[in-house]
């Protein structure tokens, strides 16, 4: 099996990537890797800024988001005794993973599992991140998603 040295998980905070973080710690601890955990507050989505809240308000509230869900992941880290390293960056999901890639060896994260239309609307971070990562990416689909299979 290939050593892993430094690997980046990406995080929004939600379940799915809270159970993928989970595994990336773990398979972490056993090869003695750092990890950087990061989010990656969405400025696509503060063009859809909802009416009374100002530019500011949303930013805010995207920011401590990220900031929360970064620091579970770092906290949980610390626990297990994995070096961890914290990461709030701005700007499109994906493409901030694709661009971190180049630093890494292996990214862990969670997948979502939409298909159909949602799929072909929303698009897929874990999708593109696969297809443009500089480095191997292991998805960890959800619970609900092996659940269907």
């Amino acid at each position: 099996m290939t050593a892993f040295h430094r690997i980046l998980i990406p995080t929004d905070g939600s379940e799915n990537a809270n159970e993928a973080a989970a595994q990336g710690l773990e398979l972490a601890k056993s090869m003695n890797a750092e990890v950087t955990v990061l989010s990656v507050v969405d400025t696509n989505s503060l063009t859809y800024a909802a009416q009374g809240l100002g530019y500011a308000d949303i930013y805010s509230y995207l920011e401590k988001g990220a900031e929360a869900a970064v620091d579970q992941v770092y906290r949980e880290g610390k626990k297990r005794g994995v070096a961890v390293k914290a990461v709030v960056a701005r700007g499109v999901p994906a493409n901030e993973i694709i661009d971190a890639s180049k630093k890494y060896d292996l990214i862990v994260m969670g997948s979502l599992g939409r298909t159909g239309l949602a799929h072909l609307l929303l698009g897929s971070v874990a999708e593109k991140v696969v297809r443009f990562a500089a480095c191997p990416v292991l998805v960890i689909r959800s619970k609900e998603e092996k659940k269907d299979r």
